[in-house]
């Protein structure tokens, strides 16, 4: 793991009485040129920008979940850190442990679901925008399989994969999408073999929950279609690339920095989707015709006035059971969410 410090500007330019806010990050894989950590880490240089020299910034990179994140954590909190940003779902206990013992330090969390008076959590209705890459993808394919390699079988994951699905079978009700799993958030080794698979069985049209560019890298050669996640990734498929769904934590990390600062901190539970800015379907790719975009665009609009969201009713899941007759799946249901629904390949992993 790797520690730096930053700062938006010169300390010394500071009001004497004021001394700049501390922020901690926590970051799951290195920071890199495209994924997850290179988003929040974006985000990171988003908030210094607009905050200058009111604060300071201490980055540690690739700290794996367990023990060693927790460790982490408290030494952020004992070198003076008043707000801590923990930037993966595998840190919510560590985080929640290690805040009990810092209740002056404010603490937030991406993107678990457990919140305490000194720990805020977030995340981002990711699904929104897999939705629409599911209606792209079931534009573009030809064989009607769809590739997705995932991490972890959590809710998290499994809405994304559910509504990329559901997507891909309102264009093609026929399609198929199958699943390889990687158990680990980074690994472009696996990521990379996983990919190679899905195409081997007959994916033209692959994407992924996991934080390389590997997957995107080889559809580009082998010549298949190819879903960014969490960055825009056509610099590493030109060809492959059709669209990234991407994320955006700027200004909810500026808002968190500025409460401190204020006085204003209150532990919250936020949860951002499309309309909020923190979801985007962005970096189409030349092969998608102009039609074929503005039909995805028109789906967008419907989900940001509310009028569709990915998982309305009737939702089957892939053993035949009906999950919902009618309405649409609410919050309490998507946290919740352990089955694939149909249209998805294979069993969900026991474990």
């Amino acid at each position: 793991m790797r520690w730096a410090t930053t700062c938006a500007a010169s300390v010394a330019s500071a009001p004497a009485h004021a001394a700049p806010l501390n922020v901690g990050f926590v970051y799951v894989s290195p920071i890199g040129e495209a994924g997850w950590t290179t988003q929040h880490d974006i985000a990171r240089k988003e908030m210094e920008k607009n905050l200058g020299a009111k604060i300071t910034t201490r980055v540690v990179e690739n700290v794996p979940e367990g023990a060693d994140a927790e460790r982490v954590i408290r030494d952020l909190a004992q070198q003076g850190s008043k707000l801590i940003f923990t930037t993966s779902f595998g840190y919510m206990n560590p985080t929640l442990k290690v805040a009990k013992q810092f209740p002056d330090v404010k603490f937030v969390h991406l993107t678990g679901y457990k919140t305490a008076a000194n720990v805020a959590s977030a995340n981002a209705r990711f699904y929104e925008s897999r939705y629409l890459a599911g209606v792209l993808s079931g534009k573009m394919s030809k064989t009607g399989v769809a590739g997705y390699v995932g991490a972890f079988p959590i809710p998290e994951v499994l809405q994304g994969i559910n509504a990329f699905t559901r997507g891909f079978r309102s264009v093609n009700p026929k399609a198929e999408v199958k699943v390889v799993w990687v158990n680990s958030w980074f690994d472009p080794g696996k990521e990379r073999d996983a990919a190679l698979t899905l195409i081997g069985q007959g994916a033209d049209v692959v994407t992924h929950h996991t934080d390389s560019t590997a997957v995107v890298q080889a559809a580009e050669e082998k010549g298949k279609y190819a879903l960014g996640y969490h960055s825009d990734m056509q610099k590493f498929g030109p060809h492959a690339q059709i669209a990234a769904v991407t994320h955006h934590w700027g200004k909810y990390y500026t808002r968190q920095a500025q409460d401190v600062l204020d006085g204003k901190w209150k532990t919250s539970a936020t949860w951002g989707g499309i309309k909020d800015g923190f979801v985007k379907l962005e970096g189409f790719g030349p092969a998608v015709p102009n039609d074929v975009k503005q039909f995805v665009l028109a789906k967008q609009k419907e989900i940001v006035a509310g009028t569709l969201t990915p998982f309305d009713g009737p939702v089957t899941d892939n053993e035949g059971k009906l999950r919902l007759a009618t309405g649409r799946i609410n919050d309490d249901g998507l946290n919740k969410m352990n089955y694939f629904v149909a249209g998805v390949a294979g069993k969900l992993p026991k474990n």
